[in-house]
Formats: structure tokens, C-alpha cells, sequence
């Protein structure tokens, strides 16, 4: 009786670790749709732009969220020595609807559209000063306030660099008569086999011909009715 009280403890706990092994992996499954399908914020593939002083440049950023959005509020800050300085604030309430943005820097245009997922602003006049981190922020009220950010950093120069592009214009010649040098060699190669060849067939016509005069003048082929002997009378 103790034995078979002991087996059933003993599936007894055997099942409760089953289904503790089982809630482990359903909440990791969970947590992995749920980082799959959260907030992301991005400002593209480069992460950085070199403008001339004096002049606007466009500072990227765009959301993603795969369940959608829902009062996503987003803001830009610009890193000032440490301190952070608010640009714009906007809350997107649903998908599709423009939102009202409110511009708290006078050279701050937002050129963004939530129909296109897009939260981009303009700067306007960039000087010295303005050189620095912008950070862009996004939280989805929809994803219980999940929220995501990217940094845009903003180089001003006094003059744009000029490229050299030398000795890549050097390479592309190069490149570009050897290349040409080899299809002007196939064509001559294609142009005299094309020739050698005519003139062989010429040549064989020729010696066929040639061959079967030769043998004529000789009599090597005769006729049978040459062949026959003259009947005597």
C-alpha cells in the first residue's frame, strides 16, 4: 500500500514538473512574440549627417509597431552639453490620423505623416551650435506604454569636402581599355578564324577539282565502253 502511495507521489510531482516545464516555454514563446511584435524607432541605415553651416537638413525617423499603434506619443531632443532640450511633442492617436505637433524650437519644421509611419523634422539655418545628438522617442500606449528611441547625430562643417576621385577615375580607365582591348582581340580572333576557315573550304574545292582533272588527262577513268576491246571483223 505504501509502495503504491510512493508511485503516485512520485507522477504526482513528475506531472507538476511537466506542467512547470510547459508554463516556462508558453511565457518565453510569450516574451518572444511580445519583442517581435514591440515598438521599434529607427532614423535609417546611417545614423549621422554632415551639413554646411547656414544651411536645413532633415533629421530621419520613422516607427514600427506589428499589432499597430494606439495614442503613440513621440518627441525629439537635442543633447545640449548634458542637458536634454526639447524640440517637438505630438501624440498620434490612432493610425492615419495626423497629429498635432507642438514646436517648441523656432527653427523646427516636422515634415513627418503617420500615414507613412514618419516622425522626421527640419532643421532650419543650422549653425555651430546645433552640432550634436538628436534623439527621437516613440512610446505605444497600445503596447502598454512600450517605448523605443534612436539618436540622430548632426555634424556642421564650414565647407563640404570635396572628394578626390582621382585615382578612382584612374582604376575605372584602366579597367575600361583593358576590358575593351580583350573584346577588340575576340573580335579580330572571331574575324580571322571566320577567314581561315573560307579560305581552307576554297582550297579543298580546289584540290578536289584539281585532282580530278589530272585524272582524266591520264585515262584513269574510263568509261566501260572504252574498256570494251574493238570487235574484229
Amino acid at each position: 500500500m505504501e509502495l503504491q502511495q510512493g508511485r503516485r507521489s512520485s507522477q504526482h510531482r513528475c506531472a507538476r514538473s511537466g506542467d512547470t516545464l510547459h508554463a516556462g516555454l508558453v511565457v518565453t514563446l510569450l516574451i518572444g512574440v511580445w519583442y517581435a511584435q514591440a515598438l521599434e524607432v529607427t532614423t535609417g541605415k546611417v545614423h549621422f549627417v554632415e551639413v554646411l553651416n547656414g544651411s536645413s537638413v532633415l533629421l530621419p525617423c520613422s516607427y514600427s509597431s506589428c499589432i499597430g499603434i494606439k495614442k503613440l506619443y513621440f518627441n525629439w531632443h537635442f543633447k545640449d552639453n548634458g542637458t536634454m532640450v526639447k524640440l517637438c511633442e505630438a501624440t498620434i492617436t490612432a493610425e492615419g490620423v495626423e497629429p498635432r505637433v507642438m514646436i517648441y524650437h523656432m527653427r523646427v519644421e516636422f515634415v513627418g505623416s503617420s500615414k507613412q509611419n514618419n516622425i522626421s523634422i527640419l532643421l532650419h539655418n543650422v549653425t555651430f551650435e546645433d552640432q550634436g545628438e538628436y534623439i527621437c522617442f516613440a512610446r505605444n500606449f497600445k503596447e502598454k506604454d512600450r517605448n523605443h528611441s534612436a539618436t540622430y547625430t548632426l555634424y556642421v562643417v564650414e565647407e563640404l569636402k570635396v572628394v578626390d576621385n582621382t585615382l578612382t577615375l584612374i582604376i575605372v580607365s584602366v579597367l575600361g581599355g583593358v576590358i575593351g582591348l580583350i573584346i577588340l582581340i575576340m573580335v579580330i580572333k572571331a574575324i580571322v578564324q571566320t577567314v581561315l576557315s573560307k579560305v581552307q573550304e576554297k582550297n579543298k574545292e580546289c584540290l578536289v577539282s584539281s585532282t580530278g582533272n589530272d585524272n582524266t588527262e591520264n585515262g584513269l577513268p574510263a568509261s566501260k565502253a572504252d574498256s570494251k576491246p574493238t570487235p574484229k571483223a
